[in-house]
């Protein structure tokens, strides 16, 4: 019996001992992120860092409550419950922020969303303007108006959508008092 364990404790530390001859620098097989054939980490070039990802100081997303839902009617009809023909809205939020080496912090917003058609409405894309703002307390450090086509199926059932905007790219010295705001905008009246 003893022979046996013998044997198995060997064969284990052998086993360990080949899989570090497997690089150049023993250390660099311990290394988080290392390979098992260079014991380098999986950068793809040293020579350019990676951007960091960072959640502290990634502002917190703001759904207002007038603009978090939006309604259109049909031509002349304005405020008439049997015009609606489709509304919109905004709930759930998500962000993730990345610190890029040339000092701006670049924040992908994600919004989930429902749009559901009116008693006017029918099946169809619907064009949703969405802006993204990023202020810093009374400061607008960036505001873009987006039109975002969603898909109504059918006009009995809702239908989720998900908003991706990408790249928002702010500078990264933001105050305590930064937030992004999303929600819908018709922008500026037509002359």
């Amino acid at each position: 019996m003893f022979e046996y364990v013998t044997r198995s404790v060997v064969a284990l530390s052998l086993v360990a001992v080949l899989a570090g001859c497997n690089t150049d620098n023993p250390n660099a097989a311990l290394s988080p992120g290392a390979t098992p054939t260079t014991g380098n980490p999986a950068a793809a070039d040293p020579a350019q860092p990676s951007p960091a990802v960072v959640q502290a100081n990634c502002p917190a997303i703001v759904l207002r409550d007038g603009t978090a839902s939006y309604r259109t009617y049909a031509k002349g009809a304005k405020d008439k419950p049997d015009q609606v023909v489709y509304q919109a809205a905004l709930a759930d939020t998500t962000r993730a922020c990345v610190l890029s080496p040339d000092g701006n912090l670049t924040i992908k917003v994600v919004v989930q969303g429902r749009l559901i058609a009116g008693p006017a409405g029918k099946a169809g894309t619907v064009s949703l303007p969405i802006r993204v703002a990023v202020t810093d307390g009374d400061k607008v450090l960036y505001s873009e108006l987006t039109k975002f086509d969603a898909t109504l199926a059918d006009v009995v059932q809702p239908t989720q959508f998900i908003f991706t905007k990408d790249n928002v790219t702010v500078p990264s010295a933001l105050g305590s008092l930064a937030k992004v705001y999303v929600g819908f905008d018709e922008g500026p009246a037509k002359k």
